[in-house]
C-alpha cells in the first residue's frame, strides 16, 4: 500500500511540474541562401556556396541546425575543393558544433578529408575552426590541416511554420 501511495504522489508531482512549464507555440523557421567566405591556415582559400538553416524558435533553448554545400579555391596553388558540412547550435548565443567533409583536387591528384569544427555565429557571420583528418598522400600537401574560416551567409529565402 505504501508503494502505491509513493507512486501516486510521484505521478502527481510530475504532472504538477509539467503544468508549471511554459510551453508556447513552436515556431519553425527554414532559411537558406548563398555564402561567401575565406578559409585561412597554411594556405588561403576563397569559399562560395549555399546554406540551409533549420531553426526551432523557443523561449528557452532554441536550436539551429544547418547544412552547407560549397566549393573553395586557392589561386596561387591551383587547388579546387568541394565541401559539405553540418553544424548545430543549441542556444541563442553560443558555440556551434559541426563537421565538414571535403574533397580537394590539384588537377593531378586528389584527397578526401573530414574535419570536426567548433565555431561562433553572430547574425549572418559564422567563424569556425577545425582540423582536417585526411587520407595520406605524398605528392599533394598544399592543403590546410588546421584552419579558421569566416563565412557570411546572405539569407534570401525564409519560411515560417507555427505549430501548437
Amino acid at each position: 500500500m505504501a508503494f502505491f501511495s509513493l507512486l501516486f504522489s510521484g505521478f502527481q508531482a510530475q504532472n504538477f511540474r509539467s503544468s508549471m512549464t511554459l510551453d508556447g507555440p513552436s515556431i519553425k523557421v527554414k532559411r537558406s541562401g548563398p555564402y561567401v567566405g575565406v578559409q585561412q591556415g597554411k594556405y588561403n582559400f576563397l569559399e562560395l556556396g549555399g546554406e540551409l538553416q533549420l531553426k526551432k524558435v523557443k523561449l528557452i533553448r532554441p536550436t539551429i541546425r544547418a547544412f552547407r554545400l560549397g566549393m573553395n579555391y586557392n589561386f596561387p596553388q591551383s587547388v579546387l575543393g568541394l565541401e559539405g558540412g553540418y553544424w548545430y547550435q543549441h542556444s541563442r548565443v553560443g558555440l556551434t558544433y559541426g563537421f565538414q567533409l571535403a574533397y580537394h583536387n590539384n588537377f593531378i591528384s586528389s584527397r578526401l578529408g573530414l574535419a570536426p569544427a567548433l565555431g561562433f555565429r553572430l547574425t549572418q557571420f559564422h567563424l569556425q575552426c577545425g582540423y582536417y583528418f585526411r587520407l595520406p598522400a605524398d605528392d599533394f600537401t598544399e592543403l590546410n590541416d588546421f584552419f579558421i574560416a569566416l563565412k557570411f551567409v546572405l539569407i534570401n529565402k525564409r519560411q515560417r511554420k507555427i505549430e501548437k
